[in-house]
């Protein structure tokens, strides 16, 4: 029997670090010898060139440890020099195991052809395509995105944002197509949109592909020319590479999200290869590129399974949250009419108010204990993904206009970050590490308090997150809607992440009339406990007066007539005679209230 060893697969690139820790023989066997699947994941990205070797470090610090051989391939490590560098901060992540570093090209070839001929043509937030026979290697595009990555996710995006900048200057007239980006950028109108676009990095502008492909896929006539377009440079450097190698009916295969998320993306590429390359045979990769640095790291040349990562005992764990379960009173949702329906989500929200009532003295213990820790320097974070991340970062953003605040004093974290506040991160929410690295890059210290917000009390993101935290010695809140989690943490149960937590509150709104959908009454309940536990503590600070906010930025019209008229209430003076008093203040409400 051949021994078994832990191989970790790490793929770097400019969106992200997707990395599979996987168990298998590295030697002989079967051909088709399966693979299992130990766990896997995605961090922040990881370019060589880019990133420097102190945040690699960081990065690499969340993976597995305990490994026998590591494969480490990362855009930008092309020559030798690059691999030798590489291997050296990898020594001192995994000092016993066997180390392979290279390219994330070599990954993608691996993933995609194993020790086969063929071409990779990769699109993702850029693109490139890379071609091998025998020991030869061809390669196009790749540049990066300001001079190259030509069909890659921000060329598209790009031109399709000058697209609609062009039409509006030839013609004062508005695209549908505008309407679809400044919604999908939860945006008013161009001047936001060009500012927004000055600012943004290559990723947040990639994002906005799949706008683009949807666009196309309507009908669109000019957003299309833009997707035949990258489709057609892509070909053009297929058709390069193929012929350098003297490929006449090479395999080539697509990866990358383009290819996986948008088939009009697939079968463009296809329509133009057949004419000048007719007998290519074009299929999309079957395996992500970090199984493809598992496979390298393994020195293996057969074609591997793999399995799911998550065990059953886990599925079953999710599947019994209270969140999950059907709820009986909307079992016939689809049937009701709008008037049952309206009036079945009012009622429902007396499961609300009763949450929230049961838990009364555990938001009361939360406003203390933000109250003691903002008092003593520290900061407030809140930690989510989904709509309960949504939730944190709408609460945090609302206390520097509302109190006067520092932006830092109460921050709020979402899983998959600025993108995920307005289009969903799939998989964000699923690293334990990623969560810590957030709250790393926030420096969290002793005396600042984590809020985790998780409907179903079993986020990965969060609980790590909330573990990082409390290895600081920072203080620990977990606000859930599942009651079980609570049930777990008041036994000492082998909750691993939850166990250490100082707080935990439960709001226990039941089933959701849209099964699973924690945006419902999790959402109310939640949103109404942030406001609860920030106000309390804003209060108990000083930043009010009564019910009157002292504190608040007089940057609008409103808000100065709002704070004219708390000026009358406590000054018990007319409404000229408040406004004289700010103006002469530079409408510093606070100064004037000091005063009276």
């Amino acid at each position: 029997m051949e021994p078994v060893e832990r191989i970790l697969g790490v793929e770097g690139g400019g969106t992200k670090t997707a990395w599979a820790l996987v168990e298998g023989m590295t030697s002989g066997g079967d051909a088709g010898k399966e693979f299992r699947i130990l766990d896997q994941g995605k961090l922040p990205p990881s370019n060589l060139r880019l990133t420097t070797p102190e945040r690699l470090r960081e990065i690499f610090a969340e993976l597995p440890k305990q490994v026998d051989r590591a494969g480490v391939f990362l855009a930008g490590c092309g020559t030798e020099e690059d691999r030798r560098s590489l291997a050296l901060i990898c020594r001192e992540i995994w000092p016993n195991a066997k180390i392979v570093t290279g390219s994330d090209r070599d990954s993608g070839l691996a993933a995609a052809l194993d020790h086969g001929d063929g071409i990779v043509v990769n699109a993702g937030s850029g693109s490139s395509v890379t071609g091998r026979r025998g020991d030869r290697i061809e390669r196009a595009g790749g540049w990066g995105h300001i001079l190259g990555d030509t069909g890659g996710g921000y060329f598209l995006s790009i031109e399709a944002l000058r697209l609609i900048l062009r039409e509006y200057d030839l013609h004062r007239g508005e695209m549908q197509f505008t309407a679809k980006i400044l919604h999908a950028l939860s945006l008013n109108n161009l001047d936001e949109l060009v500012r927004w676009a000055q600012t943004a990095d290559k990723m947040e502008i990639a994002m906005l592909a799949p706008v683009v492909f949807q666009a196309a896929a309507g009908g669109d006539a000019r957003v299309n020319e833009i997707v035949e377009e990258g489709a057609h440079v892509l070909c053009e450097y297929t058709e390069a590479v193929a012929c350098r190698l003297h490929l006449l009916a090479p395999k080539v295969v697509l990866m990358g999200g383009l290819f996986h998320r948008d088939s009009i993306y697939t079968h463009a590429f296809r329509r133009k290869l057949k004419k000048n390359l007719p007998d290519a045979r074009v299929t999309v990769a079957e395996r992500p590129p970090e199984l493809g640095a598992a496979w390298l790291a393994s020195e293996k040349g057969d074609h591997v399974a793999f399995q799911s990562k998550l065990s059953e005992k886990e599925i079953e764990d999710l599947a019994a949250a209270l969140t999950e379960q059907r709820n009986p009173r909307s079992e016939n949702l689809e049937r009701m009419s709008a008037r049952q329906l309206a009036k079945l989500f009012v009622e429902e929200e007396k499961f609300v108010e009763d949450a929230l009532r049961g838990a009364t003295a555990d938001l009361a213990r939360a406003i203390e204990m933000v109250t003691e820790s903002l008092r003593n320097g520290g900061r407030l974070f809140y930690v989510g993904a989904g709509s309960s991340g949504r939730i944190g970062v709408l609460d945090a953003s609302e206390i520097p206009p509302t109190f006067g605040a520092s932006p830092d004093l109460v921050q709020g974290i979402i899983a998959g970050g600025t993108t995920a506040l307005f289009r969903s991160v799939e998989g964000a929410e699923d690293e334990k590490s990623a969560g810590t690295l957030a709250l790393r890059e926030r420096g969290i210290k002793n005396g600042d308090v984590v809020i985790g917000i998780t409907a179903s009390g079993r986020t990965p993101f969060v609980l790590g997150a909330l573990a990082h935290a409390k290895s600081l010695v920072a203080r620990t809140i977990l606000l859930t809607c599942n009651p079980a989690v609570a049930a777990v943490v008041d036994r000492g149960g082998p909750q691993s992440a939850a166990t250490a937590i100082d707080l935990v509150i439960a709001l226990a709104v039941g089933p959701e009339i849209l099964t699973g959908s924690t945006r419902l009454k999790a959402g109310t309940a939640t949103k109404a406990a942030l406001n609860i536990i920030s106000t309390g503590a804003m209060v108990a600070l000083g930043k009010v007066r009564g019910n009157l906010m002292i504190n608040l930025h007089t940057t609008s019209a409103k808000l100065r007539d709002r704070a004219v008229r708390v000026v009358v209430d406590l000054a018990r003076c007319d409404y000229d005679a408040a406004r004289r008093q700010l103006e002469a203040a530079d409408w510093n409400l606070r100064a004037v209230v000091e005063k009276l």
